[in-house]
């Protein structure tokens, strides 16, 4: 017997009804995957399109990271290849796209302090019990630097393939900024690591 449950009418000689395309229906049950829908074809809620203009849902660039930024009043640098970088007193956020297409917002944050390689245990440690409690920023710690030193990292990835609105990506990058500096100011403090 298979380990999936029974539906009506998918045995004991009862033929499911078909539709045209080929959708198998039961008396209740419609069985099939819904097609995607294009982002540009999604529905308008009834109410913001009689009163005003339903924001545009475009591609993620580097340029509309940094108009949000700008709009967020934080300050950054371009490093030529395709990042953003800005700079608070303890740390660094670095915003960038990646994947194939460039579809991933990420949002690394990079504590200015680093752990000396006697202390990797502990850094371990207080990684996983950021990330054991915490919802977003994942934290890691990075590969030894030149120094031998070990950098910790935090960071944020958000796919967006599909496009956002100028709203919702000023407020990701905000969300992703602000925990950043929770997570800084959580190794200082409560963490104990740096």
């Amino acid at each position: 017997m298979p380990w999936w449950s029974w539906r009506p009418g998918s045995a004991a000689g009862n033929a499911p009804e078909t539709d045209e395309d080929s959708t198998v229906r039961s008396s209740t049950v419609r069985v099939g995957v819904p097609a995607q829908r294009e982002p540009s074809r999604l529905p308008v809620p009834v109410e913001s399109a009689a009163t005003e203009e339903p924001e545009v849902v475009a591609p993620v660039t580097l340029t509309r990271i940094g108009k949000a930024l700008d709009l967020l009043d934080i300050r950054f640098l371009a490093d030529g290849g395709g990042s953003l970088l800005a700079m608070w007193e303890r740390h660094a956020v670095l915003f960038t796209l990646e994947g194939p297409d460039d579809e991933i917002l990420v949002m690394r944050a990079r504590p200015h302090a680093t752990v000396p390689p006697d202390w990797a245990d502990r850094a371990y440690r207080v990684v996983n019990e950021w990330n054991h409690t915490r919802r977003f920023c994942k934290a890691y710690v990075g590969d030894p630097t030149e120094r031998g030193q070990l950098p910790i990292y935090a960071e944020l990835q958000v796919p967006l393939a599909a496009g956002c609105h100028d709203a919702l990506l000023a407020e990701l990058l905000d969300c992703g900024a602000a925990v950043a500096t929770s997570f800084v100011d959580w190794l200082h403090d409560e963490g104990a690591l740096l």
